[in-house]
């Protein structure tokens, strides 16, 4: 007899839980493999083991004929019923997944009303009984974060769904004739079932865009399910499709105002909706107006004060802190701060692990508070999604200041102020005005769409940069076509037509879920901590691509209609500053602290010696850096990570051996 939650099968179903009861929530790891061969599907416990970093409260396993599940879990509710795998009530369903179902209460008295019987209070078994009502179309009526898979042992079939944005991720391979899946890549490499090799095409556009698109990963033979996307694999074949999309067309009508108080009652609505726990809920708190104003309003939806966490740093000009502490202080919240060191490139080798692929500088930052924020709380709020949805990068705004440069011959612009530019000093500090300079003459030299595309590599690494990078040898290996289509491609959909709208209907595909969110995920479950984005509810994303782009970017103006809702809360002065950005002096701590590190590190340049990478090109950026002579921090960056990730997955060196390694390449 099966069991779930210690119980058996058989006495659970005959339980009926009311709506009104608590639901367990629970964030986790969720792993499978489909399989005739048993010694395969053995391969779930090694799967499992990796992931339980995910969910350090629980482990549980489903096996039955080819099917082997498993499911590890951080429990926010701990009830004795929230155990995975969960089954329905004639075992037929067997459910895993890793998320949040915010609208589950009002599903699961619906399903009720309807006759169907809830073995557990867990919010997620809502997805079995909608199954059955709506088949595969039961991912259209979730709102919240998840990845599922359903596997219908009737029809030997198994579906797979991620959320509308990618809030929480899953990965496949159809290696060794076995069909496996995973909450992350290290679990996959763990089955043994798919040998760890490069995936050149896509490392080939990671280094312009700075994210892996489509379902590319860093593992040849390793996909990733795209966000707001399902797939079936039956009869031995995989079928995806996706489910959901974002309307820029159809717009609000009526005044401003009453479209900033639509936002301002969505948003609040959103942000309650994603307080729903029986633990502590805390707030990551970076100083800028989207996470300043989701903590504020939980502030405003509860007596008790909000734990908020905070990361600044000792450069000023970069340390956020100051603001941080201005809407910390206005609530009365709990306030926990530290302040980063430059000794973490420490960090990066644990980073890595948890990504699976090289760390982002963004990422640090992300780490750090997640760790903080561990301390005290199970789950944060954070503001990720507020620049994507509202036009908040300086990007935006630069494309209407390009177009009234542009007005300037471009003779002139591509000769004469390109060289005068170069001969700007650059201060290696936040915003120069030399990268400034640079940038505004390059995207000049294009038009609107390719200006957008080529604006993602611009910090990193142009197709002419990549030609340069790559050898001749690596470049025949892979179809080395131009990065740039990637973003083209979602700038030039037909469901979207105004400027504004097209960059940030590009974004919401392509860097949110494939970037942003892949960090915020990792870096927060790397802590065991559950992160709630309010502004990724696919709600909240469809309320504010039906504002009007004008309202979103006024002039020069950008984040406008959010900023009008963030004033209802927020400091003025915090509100209406130039945006800063949640950042650290990578640029100085590279010339500096790191200098005898990088040095090291690329004399024995894994990439180098594997022929894939020219080590003349990756010389020539270093000395230039170094020199003071141009910023190629991003770049480096990347470099860096690159051959960090190598060693720690092509030659199994640890995290804790890679601290070493760069304790002896930095001279300690």
């Amino acid at each position: 007899m099966h069991h779930v939650g210690g119980y058996p099968v058989g006495i659970l179903a005959g339980l009926v839980f009311s709506p009104t009861d608590e639901l367990n929530v629970d964030m986790c790891g969720i792993a499978g493999i489909l399989s005739p061969d048993p010694e395969q599907r053995a391969a779930i416990e090694r799967m499992a083991e990796t992931l339980l970093h995910r969910g350090p409260d629980d482990k549980g396993f489903y096996r039955n004929g080819a099917m082997a599940l498993a499911q590890t879990r951080l429990s926010i509710i701990d009830l004795q019923t929230g155990h995975q795998p969960i089954l329905n009530e004639d075992e037929t369903l067997v459910l895993v997944c890793n998320g949040e179902i915010y609208n589950s209460p009002a599903l699961r008295e619906a399903l009720i009303e309807k006759g169907h019987r809830f073995r557990t209070r867990t919010d997620v078994e809502v997805i079995l009984h909608l199954y059955e009502e709506h088949g595969d179309d039961c991912v259209k009526h979730l709102q919240g974060m998840f990845a599922f898979a359903l596997w219908d042992r009737p029809r030997q079939r198994l579906l797979l769904a991620r959320d509308h944005m990618g809030q929480k991720p899953l990965f496949f391979s159809t290696a060794s004739g076995a069909f496996s899946f995973a909450s992350e890549v290290k679990a996959l490499l763990a089955s043994q079932l798919i040998e760890a090799k490069m995936e050149l095409e896509g490392l080939w556009h990671y280094m312009s865009l700075r994210f892996m698109p489509d379902e590319f990963t860093f593992f040849k033979g390793i996909r990733k399910l795209p966000a707001g996307s399902r797939l079936v694999f039956e009869d031995q074949t995989v079928k995806v499709d996706r489910y959901w999309n974002i309307d820029f067309l159809k717009k609000h009508s009526g005044s401003e105002k009453d479209i900033e108080e639509g936002l301002h009652q969505t948003l609040l609505e959103t942000v309650e909706s994603h307080m729903l726990s029986d633990v502590r809920v805390g707030a990551f708190l970076s100083g800028g107006i989207d996470s300043g104003t989701v903590s504020a309003m939980m502030a405003s939806l509860q007596d008790q004060p909000v734990p908020v966490f905070s990361i600044g740093v000792k450069e000023q000009s970069f340390n956020e802190l100051p603001y941080a502490r201005m809407v910390a202080e206005r609530y009365a919240m709990e306030a926990h701060e530290e302040v980063a060191e430059s000794d973490m490139i420490h960090k990066i080798p644990a980073m890595i692990h948890h990504m699976d692929e090289p760390s982002d500088p963004f990422g640090v930052g992300v780490y750090l508070v997640a760790q903080l924020a561990r301390r005290t709380v199970k789950v944060a709020l954070s503001g990720d999604g507020g620049d994507e949805n509202f036009a908040g990068y300086d990007r935006f705004a630069g494309q209407r200041l390009a177009d009234y440069y542009a007005v300037m011959p471009r003779w002139l612009r591509q000769n004469v102020m390109a060289r005068l530019i170069r001969l700007i000093p650059d201060s290696f500090q936040y915003k120069t005005i030399a990268q400034k300079a640079r940038w505004l003459n390059e995207m000049s030299l294009r038009d609107r769409g390719e200006r957008y595309a080529h604006s993602m590599s611009f910090l990193r690494f142009t197709d002419d940069a990549k030609r340069s990078l790559f050898t001749q040898e690596a470049r025949s290996a892979f179809d080395a076509q131009d990065s740039r289509e990637k973003i083209l491609t979602h700038f030039d959909a037909h469901n979207v037509n105004e400027l504004v709208d097209r960059m940030l209907y590009t974004d919401l595909m392509t860097r949110m879920p494939d970037h942003l969110l892949v960090i915020a995920d990792r870096m927060c479950m790397a802590h065991s901590l559950e992160n709630r984005s309010p502004l990724v509810d696919h709600r909240l994303v469809e309320y504010a691509a039906a504002i009007p782009g004008r309202m979103k970017l006024k002039g020069m103006k950008l984040k406008h209609i959010l900023r009008s809702v963030s004033a209802r809360y927020l400091p003025r002065e915090l509100v209406y500053r130039e945006k800063q950005g949640f950042g650290f002096p990578i640029a100085l701590w590279l010339r500096n602290d790191l200098r005898d590190f990088l040095r090291n590190l690329f004399a024995e340049s894994r990439f180098v010696a594997a022929g894939i990478f020219d080590g003349s090109t990756i010389q020539m950026l270093l000395d230039e850096h170094l020199s003071g002579k141009v910023d190629h921090n991003f770049r480096l960056w990347i470099l860096l990570n690159l051959e960090l990730w190598h060693r720690m997955y092509f030659e199994n060196i640890s995290v804790e051996e890679m601290r070493e390694l760069t304790d002896q390449m930095m001279g300690h």
